[in-house]
């Protein structure tokens, strides 16, 4: 599981932990394996009613890119990285306040 970690990295790096966490899963079982994210989801229909948690949101991401030259993603941009990453699918299972749950798939 990451909790709030991806967030701290550019694409690459986060390319880079993502292929690693896809290896050690398949390694041990690929029929029933995932990695779990708890991240932000730019956008996210959840967040998108509540204005407060859209302003929570757009404050991490300045965060993010001030001090870490990291970034909040949307769901297109978390796509393309799980993707890259050799993960054949992902669910984003619920929102967690500013955060979403998200599982990707080996």
């Amino acid at each position: 599981m990451l909790q709030l970690i991806l967030h701290d990295w550019d694409d690459e790096k986060c390319l880079e932990i993502l292929k690693c966490c896809r290896e050690a899963v398949s390694q041990d079982d690929k029929k029933k394996g995932k990695v779990i994210v708890i991240d932000m989801v730019m956008g996210h229909k959840a967040v998108l009613e509540n204005h407060e948690l859209c302003q929570v949101q757009y404050c991490f991401d300045l965060l993010m890119l001030v001090h870490f030259n990291g970034k909040e993603r949307n769901e297109k941009e978390w796509q393309s990285l799980f993707m890259a990453a050799g993960f054949s699918d992902y669910k984003i299972i619920r929102s967690l306040g500013p955060k979403c749950l998200i599982e990707a798939y080996p």
